[in-house]
């Protein structure tokens, strides 16, 4: 590599120069549905041919882009045995909402990463995926989200679904520019700082430690325009002794383990105290309540989500269990029978991005249909479980 200037020659304000320790990088912010800012990142890794070129992905998020089969390969059932069902379906409703406004501008998703990396490809430049695992992401998201803002983040998910924003690419160079980003950012920071934390900030902290980490003194970086600002201010730090705690899911507290076992003691317990205060009779007749209260409501759920009959079924005798026991839900139960009976097929993993959002949609398409199997019977389950135990203890009382 020459030691010719870099950069060569100035851009737009979507580029930003950070030099450190002999690196100098080049920040290209982009939107991810925007030829405009494809074209950008294959000019400028055309024209610098920089040592190293990093991207906003992670391998998953680049399998997805890079391999259009890769449905062909995902493995549901093992999915939900590792309960990441509800991470893949938030994934699809961002990818849904994504494509959906990708496609009035003729622009799939994701394509100036993908433009990246091919064009590194194409000249030998090494890649870098710089990006956290979204599961991680996700998950620290959540947790640290209260429960009335997890409330505030699903209907907005769900909002997003039905959304019907008209964008040019006028209004994508709006939006790109730095103090609408940042007026963005304090929006999202005000109404749910915790999520920002994990969505933002700490991606902001380990994209800019990834890409101090790149080979070379000459490296162009790849980053949505939303972590400009928070990058180029991490790239001055040293934040390297936090990486070991943002790139890992924190563990469930302890307090929460003690409430997960808790209630089903609870309830477990006072139907014996009912047997042998009342007698077994009506222990029994609590006990058939229980499982009437819990398997109803879920057999319902699986009923509306159109679900298989062995699905419902499913619902029904598992829901009196489950509900007993934090380590496994009903809807994993019923998602993992409804993937046996009725597996989707290629041709719909290929259209859930586009079914997601209609009703219709979600009717057809048999991949949806899981997803409607693992919450729907979850929520009946849910009701059950309080009107069961509310029954159970007046009971125990009376």
């Amino acid at each position: 590599m020459t030691d010719t200037a870099f950069p060569s020659r100035s851009y737009s304000d979507d580029v930003a120069v950070i030099q450190r320790d002999g690196q100098t990088v080049l920040l290209v912010g982009t939107a991810h549905i925007s030829r405009e800012s494809a074209d950008l990142v294959e000019l400028i890794i055309e024209q610098e041919r920089p040592d190293t070129v990093c991207i906003e992905l992670d391998e998953k998020r680049y399998a997805a882009l890079s391999k259009p089969q890769h449905w062909e390969n995902l493995d549901l059932k093992q999915i939900i045995k590792n309960k990441q069902l509800s991470t893949l379906m938030v994934n699809l409703v961002l990818a849904s909402y994504q494509k959906k406004l990708g496609g009035k501008l003729g622009v799939q998703p994701g394509t100036e990463l993908l433009t990246a990396a091919k064009t590194a490809e194409r000249h030998g430049i090494p890649m870098e995926l710089c990006d956290r695992d979204v599961r991680i992401t996700l998950r620290r998201a959540w947790k640290a989200t209260s429960f009335w803002k997890k409330g505030y983040l699903v209907a907005a998910l769900i909002s997003s679904l039905f959304d019907e924003t008209e964008l040019t690419e006028e209004k994508l160079a709006e939006l790109r520019q730095k103090d609408v980003l940042s007026e963005l950012m304090d929006e999202v920071g005000k109404a749910m700082p915790a999520a920002k934390a994990a969505l933002i900030d700490e991606r902001d902290i380990f994209m800019a430690e990834k890409i101090k980490a790149a080979a070379g003194k000459r490296v162009v970086a790849v980053v949505g325009a939303g972590h400009m600002a928070g990058i180029t201010r991490a790239m001055q730090e040293d934040n390297s002794g936090r990486m070991e705690e943002i790139s890992s899911i924190p563990p469930v507290g302890k307090i929460w383990h003690v409430l997960g076992w808790s209630i089903p003691a609870a309830i477990v317990l006072s139907i014996a105290v009912i047997a042998w205060q009342q007698g077994l009779g009506e222990a029994g007749a609590n006990v058939l309540f229980w499982v009437l209260a819990t398997g109803l409501p879920a057999a319902a759920g699986a009923i509306m989500a159109l679900s298989h009959p062995a699905t419902i079924l499913a619902a029904f005798v598992a829901a009196p269990f489950t509900t007993l026991s934090p380590v496994i839900g009903v809807g994993h139960v019923c998602a993992f029978v409804q993937v046996m009976v009725q597996p989707p097929v290629v041709k719909e993993f290929d259209t859930v991005a586009a079914d997601i959002g209609t009703l219709r949609g979600w009717c057809r398409n048999r991949l949806l249909r899981v997803f409607l199997a693992f919450l729907l019977p979850g929520f009946g389950a849910s009701l059950g479980t309080f009107l069961g135990g509310w029954k159970i203890f007046t009971s125990l009382f009376s």
